[in-house]
């Protein structure tokens, strides 16, 4: 993703831009993404390797087992995408991959906002262009694509579509400000200053 980022995340997020991974199916949930018996992991590291892990194994002609998709950085989907549990572990896992944007139908709302606080717009498009954007990337798999937050397109050879994401998000992804962990760490001075004014913290 072109951005300009700190070592903490911050920093605007104005495009993605990259290959693209067509994953066809309404109503794909959290669990198919990443299976439940890798939440047990202390740390996010290697869920990478586990992203639809039991969907591939059952299919061989799984996207997400074929080569011409293996550097894509751009997932596109279908309708009610990331449904399901709250898991933050699926877009940890697809962030982890090297997606830096989905474009989809329409996704759960948490996922959705999981998927921003990393840094991964989820952008919304008409069934039918997003239909088309699909059936473009299954011809052509190197075509490139270009998500932008400002102007609210996705560009992929001769195709333009418009995609949008809440307003909310899409200012957030604009003004840098949208991982509130790294907001909080670039001023954890006042943080520090107070909770030492906090009786119950300052243990006075």
């Amino acid at each position: 993703m072109a951005a300009d980022r700190s070592e903490t995340g911050a920093g605007a997020v104005v495009r993605a831009a990259g290959t693209g991974l067509p994953l066809r199916g309404h109503d794909i949930d959290t669990d198919r993404i990443m299976p439940a018996r890798f939440l047990r992991a202390v740390s996010f590291e290697g869920l990478e390797g586990h992203l639809f892990e039991d969907d591939r194994g059952a299919d061989p002609a799984h996207p997400f087992n074929d080569p011409r998709y293996a550097r894509a950085t751009i997932l596109v989907v279908n309708a009610n995408f990331g449904c399901g549990s709250s898991r933050e572990h699926a877009p940890q896992g697809l962030v982890r991959r090297g997606f830096t944007a989905l474009i989809g139908e329409s996704f759960s709302e948490i996922f959705a906002g999981n998927s921003a606080m990393l840094g991964m717009p989820c952008f919304v498009a008409s069934a039918s262009d997003v239909n088309r954007l699909q059936a473009l990337i299954e011809a052509s798999p190197e075509t490139p694509i270009e998500a932008r937050v400002d102007a609210g397109t996705a560009v992929a050879g001769a195709l333009a579509i418009p995609i949008a994401l809440p307003p909310a998000v899409r200012d957030a992804f604009l003004s840098g400000q949208w991982n509130p962990t790294a907001m909080l760490l670039d001023r954890y001075d006042e943080v520090r200053a107070v909770a030492a004014r906090l009786p119950y913290i300052a243990g006075y």
